[in-house]
């Protein structure tokens, strides 16, 4: 059986733009993404830590070095500049795979530069 759990996360990242005529999707600064381990078209969940909204949507790569998590289309209506965000990637696991995933989290600061990326480690099974 497979589950849904977590591969990484980027936590309290700082929406750049919200865009609703734009095509559908996040677009992430480049090096966030690879401090993670996320990748274009890669499926994830973000929470607005301002008003509660979560959406799922896809990723867009942004120009690296750029601090860029702009929320495009109609989600951009769930967010406003200046929100915080938690953006959060699930996989599918065999319980086998679980047992040695370690998720990266880039924990950001205000300028959406990583400040520091933990791990979290696997629970019992």
């Amino acid at each position: 059986m497979l589950r849904k759990v977590l591969h990484s996360k980027i936590h309290m990242a700082t929406v750049t733009a919200a865009l609703p005529d734009y095509v559908g999707s996040i677009t992430i600064d480049a090096d966030i993404l690879d401090a993670v381990g996320m990748r274009v078209n890669d499926a994830v969940l973000v929470a607005d830590c301002r008003n509660g909204n979560r959406f799922e949507t896809y990723i867009f790569e942004g120009e690296r070095g750029s601090g860029r998590i702009e929320i495009n289309g109609a989600a951009a209506h769930l967010v406003e500049p200046g929100d915080m965000v938690i953006i959060m990637h699930m996989a599918l696991m065999s319980d086998e795979e679980y047992a040695s995933n370690r998720p990266r989290v880039a924990l950001m600061n205000a300028d959406n530069s990583v400040a520091e990326v933990i791990r979290y480690e696997p629970g019992p099974n």
